[in-house]
């Protein structure tokens, strides 16, 4: 089943600004808006789609906050019918209400794109008139039943704001999906008579309702004889219905659909519901975000803004993270084509179920943070939390959408490979000229043919000598050094190609290699370095006869590097180096380290550091490792006792490492940000409940559930970031974000694998599961450093605040 608009489907959802003419610019409250989509193209005809959302969704603003404030929404909760038609045909004149109804019964048919547009800024000035419910559940149900002459003119009817439809179908609790329809349609000559209940009717007041039974759906007008509805007010101040229908008379034409075609209708329409409610959600938890962020700058406690406390800015930093993610679930989902049924609703609930929980949090914190006065009415951030309630429970709350997106996970997933043909592997092909699938497939080719299995996926940072071979195979190959420019030794990749090889390597299980070299001091030294430290040192980096590390973080210092205390002292040709480094990872290993040392003391603290090279045979250089708790020695530190350094071998001018090193460390959060390491621990958490039948506890598979959600919501968000990198721009100080959700959802998976393995979980030996080498510890013991190293998850967040959220101090 595709969206209503196969056109402009793979529309993704803006809600950036864009330098857009307005299309539907407000000038009134009568007639500032037109619904005539051919005037619109004549207007602008090479629009792009995403141009089109972004004016949907800047003319729905101006309408919300200019129409319909507030203050009007206050005045009509709890109220009958709740809404008002004047509002229902201006939203008509703007288009809103046709947006998902064919072009040939009067719509615009721009498909959820458009729809999504207007619903982030519906979510942000809630709405009391029923655009979700009849414009976009029932339109989108209208839109994918059979054409007949009634469906047609129901449908002209909402493009055109003359009709408001509802959609009569849940009889139970939970809104099983699939569940058998109790209400009953009887022949009765030229007429069909209806009995039955439906529950949680939306919109409560409507010309009609599109009635689901046994034997298909039907339309039944709200003065229909034997059709009595009651009202029940929700949370938010809105109406729900329960229709009860007692022998209700309607012609027999006014039957829509069978029952097999009513219920492909139905499931569609709770698709595109689920995501336009998505959409609404999101908005709802962006504006409680501002208004909370806002607050917090400006509420005064203490002699101080009360957003300086450092516990508060940590739980906005999150709930800024779960802001992003649900944009990027969102905007990735609303820009691929939708695949079939179960794909569809399987990928709606899984959206919605972001969403949700994003919105439900924001608000639940935002009262929090506003303190008592966020308890009182009078503060709109209330109006959120109860729109966000509503939302959350009609058509699933977050539970029941995460085991629907569980349960369509296997209609969901695509298969890992494409069908494209590999090449044969030459050193000097033009790889950014290939096409990604070609490319992707011949990088597989290579792995399956020389990375050894019993490498794959280790739990552990494993060491030069056992991955020795591997690189040097790489190195003759021509791969180990993708980014580099091919005249330096490397493949030349541009950035989108990159990120293949690098989401390939990973998706292989390929470990680590001692890669400092390759992707910090070789890019270092062909941006900053000379000619003559180029000439030197990069041919040895890609023959592996030099293996670097790096020497960064120091006692009492760990990820404030700024307050670093290893001296360079400047005398003649050479610096003398004297001081320490420690979590110098595989210095053992390396035969060089690149690091940071200070040569001023007289500036702040980041004026004064310099960029330095050393090789590890220099005298005055001893290295001890350090046990971790796995038992393994990863890490070391290193001790500087008068070391002589050639001046020749300063990056960059003196004084100025610090702009060297933070571009080193915001390039490596995007990668310590890839899914993959999460993946892998999903995965042998997936083996041990279906080895140990873990899946027919209930409790387990929502576990797993939210898990897997973690996980390929974590892919959402790494995918915008490496859209960033892939356009060749700089990644934005946020990307600590993408960091931060990497390395927790990693380490909580972790710990849910060693509590699976049950006995096993506390055992020190590998438990071979379907052919899987699973440690439960030693991934555990793994998945904790990655929260640390990169600058530890607490510092992350401290920056996130200042630098993206503009906290005070």
């Amino acid at each position: 089943m595709s969206v209503p608009n196969n056109r402009m489907r793979n529309s993704g959802l803006c809600v950036c600004p864009l330098t857009v003419t307005s299309i539907y610019p407000y000038t009134g409250p009568i007639n500032g808006y037109t619904r005539n989509k051919q005037s619109i193209m004549q207007a602008s005809p090479q629009i792009e789609s995403q141009q089109m959302e972004q004016a949907f969704a800047d003319s729905a603003r101006d309408f919300l906050q200019t129409v319909t404030p507030l203050t009007r929404l206050r005045a009509l909760r709890d109220s009958t019918p709740g809404y008002e038609r004047e509002i229902w045909q201006k939203m008509a004149e703007a288009g809103w209400t046709g947006l998902l109804v064919p072009e040939d019964q009067g719509g615009l048919e721009l498909g959820l794109g458009a729809a999504a547009a207007v619903a982030v800024e519906v979510g942000k000035h809630p709405l009391p008139e029923p655009y979700l419910p009849s414009a976009i559940h029932a339109a989108a149900a209208l839109a994918a039943l059979p054409a007949s002459a009634l469906r047609n003119e129901l449908l002209a009817g909402l493009a055109a704001g003359t009709h408001i439809v509802g959609l009569a179908w849940q009889e139970s609790h939970g809104g099983v999906e699939g569940a058998a329809m109790r209400t009953r349609a009887e022949t009765q000559g030229d007429s069909s008579a209806l009995s039955g209940t439906k529950q949680w009717v939306y919109p409560a007041a409507a010309d009609g309702w599109l009635v689901f039974c046994d034997d298909g759906a039907y339309w039944v007008p709200s003065g229909t004889a034997g059709l009595r509805s009651e009202t029940h007010a929700r949370v938010d101040g809105s109406l729900a219905a329960t229709l009860s229908l007692e022998q209700a008379m309607v012609p027999a034409s006014n039957r829509l659909a069978s029952a097999a075609a009513a219920r492909q209708a139905l499931e569609h329409a709770h698709s595109c519901a689920r995501i336009i409610q998505a959409a609404e959600l999101l908005g709802i938890a962006e504006q409680a975000f501002q208004t909370t962020l806002d607050y917090l700058k400006t509420r005064v406690q203490f002699g101080k803004p009360i957003g300086a406390n450092q516990a508060l800015q940590h739980r906005m930093v999150d709930a800024r993270l779960q802001v992003e993610l649900a944009t990027a679930v969102l905007k990735e989902f609303l820009s691929q084509p939708p695949g079939d049924a179960g794909r569809f609703a399987a990928g709606s609930a899984r959206v919605k179920a972001r969403c949700a929980h994003a919105a439900l949090h924001m608000t639940r914190l935002s009262i929090q943070l506003h303190g008592a006065i966020g308890y009182t009415d009078e503060l709109d951030v209330g109006l959120y939390l109860k729109r966000a309630l509503h939302l959350s429970s009609w058509l699933g709350g977050v539970l029941e959408n995460r085991r629907l997106a569980w349960s369509g996970a296997g209609s969901s997933e695509e298969a890992a490979e494409t069908h494209a043909e590999p090449i044969e592997a030459g050193k000097d092909e033009d790889w950014n000229r290939l096409p990604e699938p070609v490319f992707r497939a011949t990088i597989r080719r290579f792995l399956k043919d020389n990375y050894p299995d019993s490498l794959r996926n280790p739990p552990k940072r494993l060491h030069w000598a056992d991955l020795k071979d591997w690189y040097l195979a790489l190195s003759r190959q021509g791969w180990i050094a993708p980014a580099w420019p091919r005249e330096h030794g490397g493949m030349g990749l541009d950035p989108d190609k990159l990120i293949a090889f690098i989401e390939e390597m990973e998706a292989y299980g390929v470990a680590r290699t001692p890669d400092q070299g390759i992707i910090n001091i070789g890019p270092v030294l062909i941006k900053y370095g000379t000619e003559a430290q180029r000439q030197k040192y990069l041919p040895k980096i890609v023959s592996g006869e030099n293996i670097w590390c790096q020497g960064y973080s120091e006692p009492n210092a760990g990820s404030d590097l700024a307050s670093l205390r290893t001296e360079a002292i400047l005398d003649g040709d050479h610096f003398v180096v004297n001081g320490q480094k420690i979590w110098t990872t595989l210095a053992q290993d390396a035969t060089h380290i690149f690091m940071l040392v200070r040569t001023d003391k007289t500036v702040k603290k980041q004026a004064g550091i310099s960029f330095l090279l050393a090789d590890m045979k220099t005298p005055g250089i001893t290295v001890r490792p350090i046990r971790n708790i796995g038992g393994e020695e990863e890490f070391c530190e290193v001790f500087f006792d008068q070391v002589k350094v050639p001046r020749e071998n300063l990056v960059g001018e003196l004084n100025q490492g610090w702009t060297i090193a933070k571009a080193l460390l915001d390039f490596e959060r995007i990668f310590v940000g890839s899914p993959n390491q999460a993946r892998y621990a999903l995965n042998h958490l997936r083996l041990l409940g279906e080895s140990r039948d873990l899946f027919k506890d209930q409790a387990f598979t929502d576990r797993y559930a939210a898990s897997m959600l973690d996980v390929e919501d974590l892919q959402s968000l790494y995918a915008g970031y490496a859209d960033i990198v892939k356009r060749g721009e700089p990644l934005p100080p946020s990307v600590s974000l993408l960091k931060i959700w990497a390395t927790e959802t990693y380490s909580r998976i972790a710990m849910e694998v060693v509590e699976a393995a049950q006995e096993n979980g506390g055992d020190a030996t590998t438990l071979l599961v379907d052919d899987t080498q699973i440690t439960p510890c030693a991934r555990l013991y793994n998945s904790a450093i990655t929260t640390i190293y990169g600058g530890t998850n607490e510092i992350q967040r401290n920056i996130l605040a200042k630098q993206v959220l503009g906290l005070p101090t």
